[in-house]
């Protein structure tokens, strides 16, 4: 059976045929999810398909040949890629992020990106862990940033850098952007789940970063963004929110492929020392199953909120008041809770045949869980952010709000 969920808007014939192009490539992701496991780096065939169908262009600026989707959109997109693989589908989804932080850069940063080709990949790690020292024109950086996802297919970066004056202090935080020759790739990422998108280490030293490639993060978190083509609504959308969200897409495909792999074994596998020869004929089994549904259909309520609210906004131009903000996080977090959840059920109704390395439902928990762990949607955080906001506390714990 197929588990019926919602997806595009109807009003979105470029988001349905989006969509469309990506449940056409699910199978094949699925049928090189181990290799690319096995080699920490997406598979060819699955890199070449992704970058084919367009997308790692769902963010990148129409001028550049993107489609600026909608954020709900996007969430179908990476939701439907994750059905067949959940690295692949990580890795279009921060990938993406990082082209559509790049898109808020001036024109001419963004025509050095984008300029070259339409398929360009971007990668990247916001936190400044790096060193600068102000020279003409720039900043002199060195820095380790951990961990990029797609490292080992990225043409660019969009890294963390703190902002230096001539006297060496730090005066600011500031995004740059660094092109793949600048940098190298160190391999760090070895993990029990989500090998595949390759998040290592990239290394810079003293690399020179001219000054239209750096700008400052304080004015994007709070509504400002330094491009001029802002008239495209999806480049007024809420910076920390918006980037926050994108990661959300994998999770929500990988409990709905959770829940079609064991509603699909239902009917010819039994309950071990039980009567039932079919888990599908135990109530208990089909209570479990329906809890399971559930809190995957909670999760998917929650996400589409969040992305609805952060595309109205952006629609308006308005940044959401301090308290929806709050809402947001803790919703990432629910949703975040409900996806785990959920896949923890199946894989206790399932079975001990859910943990064999030949079973999908492995790889899909692994990559769930590691995918959850994300530090901007934890769901504790997210909780103490709301409530501080719903009792009026003034205490600002995160500037990923």
């Amino acid at each position: 059976m197929t588990v019926p969920y919602p997806t595009v808007s109807p009003t979105s014939s470029e988001g349905a045929e989006l969509v469309a192009r990506a449940r056409e490539i699910v199978p094949m992701l699925a049928r090189h999810a181990a290799e690319s496991e096995q080699h920490r780096c997406l598979a060819e065939e699955s890199l070449k398909a992704l970058t084919d169908s367009g997308m790692f262009r769902l963010l990148t600026p129409h001028r550049y040949g993107g489609y600026e989707v909608s954020l709900r959109t996007f969430l179908d997109v990476t939701s439907t890629l994750a059905e067949g693989d959940g690295a692949s589908s990580w890795l279009v989804s921060v990938c993406n992020s990082c082209a559509w932080m790049a898109s808020l850069f001036p024109q001419k940063a963004q025509d050095d990106v984008f300029g070259a080709t339409r398929d360009t990949i971007v990668s990247g790690v916001v936190a400044p862990t790096a060193e600068t020292r102000r020279v003409d024109g720039g900043l002199r950086v060195s820095g380790r940033w951990y961990y990029n996802s797609g490292s080992w297919h990225a043409d660019w970066a969009v890294v963390g850098v703190p902002i230096t004056a001539s006297s060496g202090e730090v005066i600011d935080q500031g995004l740059a952007l660094v092109p793949a020759s600048d940098y190298t790739v160190e391999e760090t990422w070895f993990v029990a789940g989500m090998s595949a998108t390759g998040s290592n280490c990239l290394v810079a030293k003293d690399i020179f970063i001219p000054d239209h490639r750096i700008i400052s993060v304080p004015p994007l978190i709070d509504g400002t963004h330094p491009t001029e083509h802002d008239e495209h609504s999806l480049y007024r959308s809420a910076f920390a929110p918006f980037v926050s969200t994108v990661v959300i897409g994998p999770q929500l495909g990988l409990g709905r492929a959770a829940l079609e792999f064991v509603t699909s074994k239902a009917s010819d596998k039994a309950i071990a020392f039980t009567f039932y020869e079919r888990q599908s004929d135990s109530t208990a089994f089909q209570v479990d199953v329906a809890e399971a549904a559930l809190k995957i259909d909670t999760a998917h309520l929650h996400a589409y909120r969040v992305a609805d609210t952060i595309d109205q906004g952006a629609a308006h131009g308005q940044l959401p008041d301090h308290l929806t903000r709050a809402r947001l996080r803790a919703d990432l977090g629910h949703v975040v809770e409900n996806i785990g959840a959920a896949i923890n059920l199946l894989l206790h109704v399932h079975g001990s045949a859910a943990f064999a390395e030949s079973n999908p439902l492995q790889r899909i928990w692994r990559d769930a869980s590691v995918a959850a762990r994300h530090a901007v949607i934890q769901p504790s955080i997210g909780k103490e952010v709301y409530g501080k906001a719903l009792l009026g506390v003034d205490e600002k714990i995160t500037p990923m709000l």
